[in-house]
C-alpha cells in the first residue's frame, strides 16, 4: 500500500484495525478511478478478474461477514457467491460503489459498537470451518482487511494491466483530485 496508515488515536486497536482496513478499501476503489463501465469490466490478464468484479465481490463479502457476525446468517449464498465476480446486467460501477460505501460505514459502525473486540459470534456450518467454531470481531476486523488487501493486490495488477497506472501513480492522481 502506498499512503501511511495512521491510527485514529494512541493506543486504539479498534480505531487502527478500521484505519488498515479503510485504506485497503482504499486501494481498490483507486484501481477504479477515471475509468468507463467498458474499461472496469475488461479482464486484462490470465484471470478471469475485472476491476468491477473485484469491487463487487469485495463489497458483498464485507457485507456477509457483517451479517454472520451480527448473528444473521450471510446473504451470499454458494450460488450468489460464485457470480459475486461478474457484473449483472443492470449493474454499473456507480452502483457497486456505493453499495460498498453503504456497506462499509455498517462494518464501521458495527466494529465500533460492540463492547469489545473480544466478542464472539458463531461461524456458519462450512466444510472449511471446524464444527461450533467461534471468532472474535478482532478476527473479523482482521479477516476484513486480509480479503480487502489480497484483491487490492489484484486490483493493482489488473489496472496496471489496462493503462500501465500503478497505485503510486494513482494515489497521486486521488490527491490531486481532492485538493482541485
Amino acid at each position: 500500500m502506498p499512503t501511511h496508515v495512521v491510527a485514529e488515536a494512541h493506543g486504539d486497536e479498534r480505531g487502527a484495525l478500521l484505519s488498515f482496513l479503510e485504506a485497503q478499501r482504499g486501494g481498490v476503489r483507486r484501481a477504479v478511478l477515471g475509468l468507463t463501465e467498458e474499461q472496469v469490466v475488461e479482464r486484462p490478464s490470465a484471470s478471469e478478474l475485472s476491476l468491477f468484479g473485484l469491487v463487487k465481490h469485495v463489497a458483498q463479502v464485507e457485507e456477509n461477514w457483517l451479517a454472520i457476525a451480527a448473528g444473521s446468517p450471510g446473504p451470499l449464498d454458494a450460488e450468489k457467491f460464485g457470480r459475486s465476480f461478474e457484473r449483472e446486467d443492470d449493474e454499473t460501477l456507480a452502483g457497486v460503489l456505493a453499495y460498498w460505501e453503504r456497506t462499509a460505514k455498517e462494518t464501521d459502525e458495527f466494529l465500533r459498537a460492540v463492547p469489545s473486540l473480544d466478542d464472539t459470534f458463531a461461524l456458519p456450518e462450512a466444510p472449511w470451518f471446524p464444527p461450533d467454531a467461534r471468532q472474535s470481531m478482532r478476527w473479523l476486523a482482521l479477516h476484513l482487511i486480509e480479503e480487502v488487501a489480497r484483491h487490492a493486490g489484484h486490483a493493482d495488477i489488473v489496472r496496471e494491466s489496462l493503462d500501465g497506472k500503478t497505485a503510486f501513480v494513482l494515489v497521486d492522481e486521488e490527491r490531486k483530485a481532492r485538493e482541485g
